[in-house]
């Protein structure tokens, strides 16, 4: 970042000065510095005109509006947080490492000044960039690459259109904000995660190698043969855990070997797209022999540069049920729990009566729901230019136009029908976050018989870009920012500091009053989950052995294949999760009289859309009438406008606590299986959860009560230290506070805020 004196001087006497956004266009902007700091209009003004500046190409760069210019901004208006301030301005000294402040005076370390130390740390709290997730899932060859590639603009980034694509890796795509190279970051399971994977895999090889196989057990022996001959092509038979971990199979990948992330970087995105390919698919062609690494790959991270809609965006490929690799299935699960956003992938044909994408809808519906934080759920249907019966001679594009939007519109009514009937996700969702699209990557590239607008993709790109839009970060930044400058700036007045006990006083007893407001609600919630869970305990209570009957005595099962999936189960803690069909979780179906006693008042109480729900509201609600106070004393304005600021970011911060420790508590409610439970088949199942039905759900009702009550009280503890310290901060600080302050005259200088930041 360049910064002349006269510009810098500009800046911080707060005249005009030009200054422009994250692109390639000057602002020029002729208000005064508090109101460039506190005008979200500003912003939204400046993220507009960036976009026009891409399309215009205009190349006129002065000061980016980023985080870093924000810091500026801080550093430029008052005493830089990071080094020691002297009497006398520090004159920059070059050396090998950079400029360095040098002087013959000697002072204390700022840590002894309060202020300069609260500053520091709140300057970094701002710097926080909780992206948005969208998780894509989709079987293979739904259109989930071609999709992807087609929404962010980037031909030929994720390979699209192999038979043998793996889907047992997760790939995410976010922008590279370190370079403009195209990055691959490629994250390994641990060595004693593989050698139990291989002990679990060459087991079952070897129970199921000379029996006859139901289809389902044909469908995981061959899966695992894949994964097998991916990795050691037919060295694996006969060999033993122990020879298959020699080093030799992993020269080339030192970095599974050392527990390190692998970097692969290219100037252009097919180009990578042709490294990363060896560790997320298995596509040997002509019979070459090649090694394929996805079966020990646990998460690839695409870095894509200069893309606005992945700019605080993050769009994740999913699997479609986790995976049986435990650190693998826990990630899958946090992911999934921390999408805002899904999209569903399936083909238009088959839309309504392909099982697979209503199943993965279901299997992970209270991840997403109360025991995660979706907002939206996108079923997009793919493919719909394919049209295979024309029912007509007329071949014409204006016919083929008609036949596709005719299509299109019967696909949506019969995916709409089909989701209304899910009763399930009435006790997660709302109608409203459920959206149909019908598109097409291929239309959308060439044109021949669609407009852009009707293949739908735009759509999907105005709704990430929606969501860059309204990402909170900045503007918390922007307002955090003010807050900051204004405490510095109130502390140096020495007016009104016979007033600053009056003002304290007031803003204690308003604090207590309004913890108590926030008190009531939190109660009233504790009760009503009281009731809930006491209810869903009698109910589990009376209902276990239908339950368990229903798991371990499934009808049109035989007994010989069932004895393999219950080993299955019993190995892996209480679940199985076979590649097509519906996963079988023993510990979910005991649970389930439970979770369903919590899960409309769980929806009501955390609710995933915006700040809604009894606590949120109660936060919102939650003020110091810093606004009545101003009007009252004049003199601490600077200070009340910096509390004001710390009000709305502790809620802001309360917010996300919230929003992450919902999952925990829902997740007390749905698994709580006691240790022991799963180590011998039918009889001793039945017997433990006969001899244990009295405590387990009863201890399972008080975990979550616990949780509950650990938030309630962490949200009051949160707001009152918050607010304490920064009364303190505020009313009981004072220009002494800042360490070697220049005379005013001096900082006006036009060059004194340019060696600011050189020492800086």
């Amino acid at each position: 970042m360049e910064l002349n004196g006269d510009t810098a001087g500009t800046l911080w006497s707060g005249t005009t000065a030009p200054c422009s956004v994250r692109g390639s266009t000057a602002i020029h902007h002729t208000a005064p510095l508090p109101f460039m700091v506190r005008n979200r209009g500003w912003v939204r003004y400046c993220k507009e005109r960036e976009r026009e500046s891409k399309k215009k190409k205009v190349d006129q760069c002065v000061v980016p509006l980023d985080f870093l210019f924000l810091k500026c901004i801080i550093s430029l208006g008052l005493v830089v947080f990071g080094y020691q301030v002297h009497p006398t301005v520090p004159t920059p000294q070059r050396t090998s490492g950079g400029h360095q402040c040098t002087s013959n005076n000697k002072n204390p370390s700022l840590s002894s000044y309060p202020l300069i130390t609260s500053g520091k740390k709140k300057i970094r709290d701002l710097e926080t960039d909780k992206r948005e997730i969208v998780g894509v899932f989709g079987k293979t060859g739904a259109g989930k690459s071609s999709l992807i590639n087609a929404v962010i603009g980037v031909k030929n980034l994720l390979p699209s259109g192999s038979v043998n694509a793996c889907t047992s890796v997760m790939i995410k795509v976010e922008d590279n904000k370190q370079n403009q190279a195209y990055q691959a970051d490629i994250e390994f399971i641990t060595k004693e995660e593989w050698k139990d994977e291989l002990w679990s895999m060459l087991n079952f090889l070897r129970d199921n190698a000379e029996q006859q196989r139901s289809d389902e057990e044909q469908d995981d022996y061959r899966d695992t043969v894949e994964k097998l001959s991916a990795l050691y092509g037919e060295e694996w038979e006969n060999k033993s855990p122990e020879n298959l971990m020699d080093y030799r199979y992993f020269r080339e990948i030192q970095e599974f070997v050392n527990r390190k992330k692998k970097t692969l970087t290219c100037e252009t995105a097919k180009g990578l797209a042709a490294e990363f390919v060896k560790y997320t698919t298995s596509d040997s062609k002509d019979g070459e022999v090649q090694r394929w690494y996805w079966p020990l790959v646990k998460c690839v991270t695409i870095k894509v540069p200069n893309n606005d809609l992945l700019q605080h965006v993050t769009l994740v490929d999913l699997p479609g049920n986790g995976d049986r690799n435990k650190s693998r299935d826990k990630m899958w699960k946090q992911v999934v729990g921390s999408c805002s956003t899904v999209w569903v992938v399936t083909e238009l044909n088959r839309a309504a009566a392909e099982k697979e994408p209503w199943e993965i809808l279901k299997s992970a519906c209270s991840l997403m729901g109360n025991g995660g934080e979706c907002q939206r759920i996108h079923f997009i249907c793919t493919k719909s230019d394919e049209i295979k019966d024309l029912g007509s001679d007329d071949h014409s594009a204006a016919a083929l136009r008609a036949l596709i939007f005719k299509k299109n519109i019967q696909a949506k009514e019969k995916v709409n029908k089909e989701f209304s009937q899910l009763k399930m996700f009435k006790k997660h969702f709302n109608d409203e976050c459920f959206e149909v699209f019908t598109v097409s990557s291929k239309e959308f590239l060439r044109k021949k018989y669609l407009d852009s607008e009707d293949t739908e993709i735009p759509k999907l790109q105005t709704f990430l870009q929606h969501l860059n839009d309204c990402h909170s970060e900045t503007l918390n930044y922007v307002s955090g920012a003010f807050g900051i400058l204004s405490l510095i700036q109130g502390a140096r007045r020495q007016e009104g500091a016979d007033k600053r006990k009056d003002v304290y006083t007031e803003l204690e007893e308003r604090m207590d009053h309004e913890l108590d407001e926030v008190r009531k609600p939190m109660n009233e919630i504790c009760q009503a989950f009281e009731k809930c869970l006491s209810e869903g305990v009698e109910k589990s209570n009376g209902s276990w052995e239908k339950v368990l009957k229903s798991v371990l005595h499934p009808k049109n099962v035989k007994g010989g294949a069932f004895h393999k999936i219950l080993k299955c189960v019993v190995e892996n803690g209480g679940t199985h999760k076979p590649k097509k069909k519906k996963e079988i979780n023993l510990n979910r179906k005991l649970a389930s009289c439970l979770t369903d006693s919590i899960d409309e008042e769980f929806k009501k109480t955390f609710p995933n859309e915006g700040k809604c729900g009894p606590i949120n509201e109660a936060l919102s609600r939650f003020s110091l009438d810093t606004k009545k106070l101003i009007e009252k004393y004049k003199d601490v304005e600077l200070q009340l406008i910096f509390l004001k600021t710390e009000v709305e970011k502790v809620k802001t911060k309360l917010i996300k606590v919230i929003r992450e420790r919902k999952k925990t508590i829902y997740s007390k409610a749905a698994e709580f299986c006691g240790e022991g439970s799963m180590k011998n088949m039918r009889d001793t199942i039945e017997k433990h959860v006969r001899d244990s039905k009295n405590i387990m759900f009863e201890r399972a009702k008080h975990e979550m009560m616990n949780q509950l009550r650990d938030l309630m009280e962490e949200i009051l503890e949160t707001l009152e230290n918050t607010m304490l310290e920064s009364i303190e901060l505020s009313l009981k600080t004072d220009g002494n506070s800042i360490p070697g302050l220049l005379p005013e005259e001096k900082q006006q200088r036009p060059d004194y805020p340019v060696k600011v930041l050189q020492a800086h």
